[in-house]
């Protein structure tokens, strides 16, 4: 018998992890690690309870003496939080949608599709991830005064699309490639034209990655401020970024009621990650492991 054989007969010993010990340790480590990603947003849902006299009163992190749910209400109707959240819903669904539609396609016709300047396209998207937001910032303002388009939800979905689709397209044309020609060839001989392969048969296939695409378009939509505060003066189209600041007063700031708007601008994002977590997962495996 070889020695490589010998070797490969040889069972490894069990690691600490493995152990019925290490594992303990191991839960323990995760239970922590999770108490800290957790406690922030608990400590947020319990400062939004209070008041100004219990907040600088030493216990920020303690509980309410008394759950102040008006802080809610006082946020909704004062504080025009409702105002701001349905602008933000309302920009960020349509940039969504607008790079979805439009990234899956492009990706899909530089990918799957036999035309010379492919390459040379799909490049001139990708540079598009090297400009910066400030660098954008004074000729996107020019731009959308000359067209008018200043105080709008086009001021923000625009320039949000616009920026969103580089990254979309690297993450859809990078699954498009590992579809295998066969099933478009099957389509085909089946009678399916381009648009029905599309819908039908391709997009179903890189689900995880749209579900990808749609959470990173949401935090960088939802959470965006420097295009919100430039573009946006008007009250009736500011998203919650803008809002949440202008809610500090120049000499009274009611800390409770802010912490209110905070709560319901952090919920959406949570909602959203929990519906989309085992999408984003099953994107990260498919990519490691054609990487």
């Amino acid at each position: 018998m070889s020695t490589v054989e010998v070797m490969l007969q040889k069972k490894p010993k069990p690691g600490f992890i493995s152990g019925p010990i290490g594992k303990v340790f191991l839960q323990a480590f995760l239970i922590l690690v999770a108490i800290v990603q957790i406690y922030p947003l608990i400590w947020l849902a319990l400062f939004s309870l209070k008041d100004n006299s219990e907040i600088f009163s030493g216990d920020v992190a303690g509980l309410p003496k008394a759950f102040l749910w008006s802080n809610y209400t006082k946020a909704m109707s004062d504080g025009h939080v409702l105002t701001y959240f349905m602008n933000s819903v309302l920009v960020t669904a349509a940039s969504i949608v607008l790079v979805l539609i439009l990234s899956s396609m492009t990706g899909y016709a530089i990918t799957r599709m036999n035309w010379k300047l492919s390459g040379l396209t799909m490049t001139i998207i990708l540079l598009g991830m090297m400009v910066p937001i400030h660098a954008a910032l004074l000729p996107l303002f020019i731009i959308l005064k000359n067209l008018s388009l200043l105080n709008s939800y086009w001021s923000l979905i625009i320039p949000y699309v616009a920026f969103g689709i580089p990254m979309a397209v690297f993450i859809l044309g990078s699954f498009f490639k590992g579809i295998p020609r066969e099933m478009e060839e099957s389509a085909v001989i089946d009678g399916c034209g381009i648009y029905r392969t599309f819908f039908s048969i391709i997009l179903p296939l890189v689900t995880p990655a749209i579900s990808t695409v749609a959470i990173f378009t949401f935090l960088s939509c939802w959470n965006e401020l420097m295009f919100a505060v430039t573009f946006i003066n008007n009250t009736a189209y500011q998203t919650l970024t803008v809002g949440m600041m202008s809610m500090v007063g120049t000499y009274i700031t009611q800390w409770g009621i802010i912490g209110a708007g905070l709560m319901i601008t952090t919920v959406p994002t949570v909602v959203i990650y929990l519906l989309l977590n085992k999408q984003v997962q099953k994107s990260m495996i498919a990519g490691a492991i054609k990487g």
